[in-house]
C-alpha cells in the first residue's frame, strides 16, 4: 500500500526545489526527507529523482507521480474539510494565509468582510513566511493567501494573482523627532535615524528604490520581522519608519506619532491569490470587491 507521508515528502521536494528548502518548510532533517522519498523509490519500483549537476530533477515517472500526488491531496483536503463543516454544522471553513508582512490591520479590515455573508463561514486564519503559505495553497489547505507581493512562478504552484490595491508609502516618528525632520522632507532623511522592516519585504524594497532614486542615505538603526514591534521603537523615538500610507491614519491615531513625508511615485502592491482563475468564492469576491471599493483608493 502506498506510504502517503512517503508522497508527501516527495511531492514537497518537487515543489520546493530540493531536499534542504523541502526540510526547512517541513521543519524535519533533510536524512529523514532523503530516507523516505529513497522508501517510496524502492516501494514503487522506480527513480523518481535524477541528479544534474547540484539540482534533482524530476524522471519521467517523477512527472507522472507528481501530478497525481496533487490531485490525491487535493481530495484528501477536500474530504477532510466536508466531513469536518458536516460535523461542526456552523457553516463552511474559510481558510486564509495572511503573509507575515502584511500589516494584520490591513489583514482584518480586509477579512471582516467574510464574517457578514449572507450564508455564515468560520474563518480561519494562518500567519506565516510566503512560501509556506503558497506551498499550504498549492495543496489546498489554504483557499485563499493575502500577500504584499504576487505568487512567483517559478514555484509551479496552480494558483492565480488578484490585484487587490496599490499604496504609496508615509514615513512617520515620534513629535521628539518632528522639527528636526518635517520641514526639509525629503532631504531631512539623510543620515536620520530609520527603522525599517526586514530585507526582502515589499515595503523594505520599495523604500529601498526611493531612497536610492533620491540619492538618500538614512542611517538604519534597527530592523524587523515584527512590523508591530517597528512602530513600538518608532512610537518611542528611535527613528523615523515607513508604513503604506493606506495605514497612515491608522498609525497615526494608535501610536501618537507625526506624518513627515510620503511619497507615491513607487507603490507597494496588495494580491489576493486564490486557485480561482476567475473568482466565484464569495468570500473571495468579498474580500476583492471591499478593497476595490472602500480601502485602497484609485491611483
Amino acid at each position: 500500500m502506498l506510504n502517503y507521508k512517503q508522497l508527501y515528502y516527495f511531492w514537497s521536494v518537487a515543489k520546493f526545489g530540493g531536499v534542504m528548502r523541502a526540510a526547512e518548510q517541513l521543519s524535519i532533517t533533510p536524512q529523514t526527507i532523503s530516507h523516505q522519498v529513497g522508501e517510496l523509490e524502492k516501494s514503487l519500483g522506480v527513480l523518481l529523482f535524477r541528479r544534474v549537476g547540484k539540482r534533482l530533477e524530476l524522471t519521467q515517472a517523477g512527472e507522472v507521480a507528481l501530478s497525481r500526488a496533487e490531485e490525491i491531496f487535493q481530495i484528501g483536503n477536500e474530504i477532510e474539510s466536508l466531513v469536518k463543516d458536516r460535523a461542526i454544522g456552523e457553516g463552511a471553513f474559510f481558510r486564509v494565509g495572511v503573509v507575515d508582512a502584511v500589516p494584520k490591520s490591513l489583514a482584518y479590515q480586509l477579512l471582516s468582510a467574510t464574517l457578514s455573508l449572507a450564508e455564515p463561514i468560520r474563518l480561519v486564519c494562518h500567519d506565516d513566511k510566503p512560501e509556506r503559505l503558497f506551498g499550504e495553497l498549492a495543496i489546498h489547505r489554504l483557499d485563499l493567501v493575502i500577500a504584499d507581493r504576487a505568487l512567483p512562478r517559478e514555484l509551479g504552484v496552480k494558483a492565480y494573482n488578484h490585484e487587490l490595491g496599490q499604496s504609496g508609502v508615509t514615513f512617520c516618528a515620534s513629535p521628539s523627532l518632528v522639527r528636526l525632520l518635517k520641514e526639509s522632507f525629503p532631504n531631512s532623511l539623510q543620515n536620520a535615524p530609520m527603522l525599517m522592516p526586514s530585507k526582502g519585504t515589499s515595503l523594505r524594497n520599495v523604500v529601498n528604490q526611493w531612497l536610492s532614486k533620491k540619492h538618500l542615505r538614512p542611517r538604519i538603526v534597527a530592523e524587523f520581522d515584527d512590523t508591530a514591534l517597528l512602530k513600538a521603537f518608532g512610537q518611542r523615538g528611535q527613528g523615523v519608519f515607513p508604513v503604506p500610507s493606506v495605514m497612515a491614519d491608522e498609525v497615526v491615531k494608535q501610536y501618537a506619532v507625526v506624518v513627515i513625508g510620503c511619497f507615491e511615485e513607487e507603490a507597494i502592491k496588495f494580491f489576493a491569490i486564490s486557485p480561482e482563475r476567475r473568482l466565484k468564492h464569495p468570500a473571495v469576491l468579498a474580500v476583492r470587491n471591499l478593497a476595490r471599493t472602500s480601502l485602497f483608493q484609485p491611483r
